[in-house]
């Protein structure tokens, strides 16, 4: 009798070590987390929750990068410089991950996008931990408006602080500061005209 009931324990246990409805919830927490970590500029909680490499996709544009995890979360503090707000809108679970589309704003993209750039991503989930994230559609982005401020404030800055060139790729905390300070310098010479 102690055997059967132990059996039975262990079917029920894996039973519910295996339910798809405990992983999906995983995954949904896992992306809030992911998500929040972003908001919040949380570098050493977003490194837990990242495989050893990264892969990011765009597929718009046909665009695939591979990150090892010390690259984007070198990334991450680029990001952080422009004091980004991520806003979960929606979630759907998937088989090995989670649809999520997103809303971000920060003051580089407030300055060339004018206001929030919303899309959809997928984040792709192993062993409980992201290995790729996704982006399968711009839901609102104005590419000519985004590309306009972009070019205008690449040539303004190039001409009036050529210490500053190059700040556009330079996506490293040094060169997120060097991308706000050609902000702040190109919003100061806007203002004073």
């Amino acid at each position: 009798m102690l055997k059967r009931c132990f059996l039975v324990f262990l079917g029920i246990v894996f039973f519910y070590s295996c339910n798809p409805i405990d992983k999906h919830a995983s995954n949904i927490a896992l992306a809030k987390a992911y998500y929040d970590a972003l908001d919040n500029s949380d570098i050493p909680k977003l490194s837990t929750m990242l495989t050893d490499s990264l892969v990011t996709k765009e597929t718009e544009f046909n665009y695939k990068q591979t990150f090892t995890k010390s690259e984007y979360l070198q990334w991450m503090q680029w990001d952080s410089v422009f004091n980004p707000t991520y806003k979960i809108i929606a979630l759907d679970t998937l088989a090995n991950g989670v649809e999520v589309k997103v809303s971000k704003i920060d003051s580089r993209i407030s300055f060339l996008h004018k206001e929030p750039i919303i899309t959809t991503n997928i984040i792709h989930i192993k062993n409980k931990k992201i290995v790729a994230v996704e982006t399968t559609g711009y839901e609102v982005f104005n590419d000519s408006t985004f590309v306009k401020n972009r070019d205008e404030l690449v040539n303004w800055t190039n001409e009036n602080h050529p210490e500053l060139e190059g700040f556009l790729y330079e996506q490293t905390k040094e060169g997120g500061l060097k991308y706000k300070k050609a902000i702040d310098f190109f919003t100061s010479k806007s203002l004073s005209e």
